[in-house]
């Protein structure tokens, strides 16, 4: 049951599991509203960092917040289309959005952009929901409860996934990559351990490539922001593996960074998505 508390509303794993399915078809909504904007005529404006945002970006949005304000009244939710309303720390629950993940590869006609939802208790994400709605795909997970692979439309499908156990040094090993995000740090990363294979991908496709052991591990050592990672880092966690930072840390969200407003509160300066947990150890 959801309890209040004096840092706030906190959702345990029953309600999040009651709240798995609706939340479900919030992401699927979202996912429909932006298939249906036409690419060709739509509008692109710049971000204050230079990302595109696009109407796409906005409807996805309008759908998920007005679907959590039915569904969860009083919980905050934090989305990247209105981190200008932020007010951390976000203490108890909160969930955090990214309503399109990957606009680049929208923008470029890429099938490779996700609907990324979240439910965040005490900093850490407990819930994850990616809907890739154009390769009609969605991955979610609850930790310690599984995670899932489910197909969209007509006849779903839902299929338990888990991650794999890393191969030993030497043998080829895969490591899903930024198509659009690369940097020097992560491809140092990858070079000091010989044998791996890149898969090349767009926006938080690559943590569901990891968590359905389709990819050994994510590593991403350069700046992102948090609602990039958090859907991702519930569904690997949920599937078996495990997310930190290079020195094998935990992540935090949602607690604001110091003097900093805006999406700059809420950079994540590196992670790793591990499929196999061991491996974060072992580094």
């Amino acid at each position: 049951m959801n309890k209040a508390s004096s840092t706030g509303t906190v959702i345990d794993g029953d309600t999040a599991a009651a709240l798995i399915q609706p939340l479900t078809g919030l992401v699927v909504s979202a996912g429909a509203a932006i298939l249906a904007v036409n690419r060709r005529a739509m509008k692109i404006d710049g971000k204050v960092d230079g990302s595109p945002v696009t109407e796409a970006d906005l409807a996805a949005d309008r759908i998920i917040a007005d679907g959590l304000a039915r569904l969860v009244p009083g919980v905050p939710v934090l989305s990247e289309e209105r981190v200008h309303q932020a007010k951390p720390p976000y203490d108890g629950s909160f969930f955090l959005i990214d309503p399109l993940d990957g606009t680049k590869e929208f923008v470029a006609g890429r099938r490779e952009f996700t609907v990324n939802l979240a439910l965040v208790t005490n900093g850490t994400p407990l819930l994850g929901i990616i809907g890739a709605p154009a390769l009609g795909l969605i991955w979610r997970g609850l930790v310690g409860r599984g995670a899932e692979r489910l197909t969209t439309g007509e006849g779903s499908v839902a299929e338990p996934i888990r991650t794999r156990t890393l191969p030993r040094r030497g043998d080829p090993w895969t490591a899903a990559v930024s198509r659009s995000h690369g940097d020097s740090r992560t491809e140092a990363f990858i070079a000091s351990r010989p044998g791996a294979i890149r898969q090349v991908l767009g926006s938080a496709v690559k943590f569901s490539r990891v968590a359905e052991g389709g990819a050994d591990i994510y590593p991403r050592l350069a700046p992102t922001c948090e609602w990039d990672v958090a859907a991702g880092h519930a569904v690997v966690t949920a599937a078996g593996g495990k997310v930190t930072d290079a020195q094998g840390a935990d992540l935090r969200f949602g607690k604001g960074r110091e003097g900093l407003v805006g999406q700059q509160a809420f950079i994540v300066p590196e992670f790793i998505a591990w499929g196999d947990p061991a491996a974060a150890r072992d580094r």
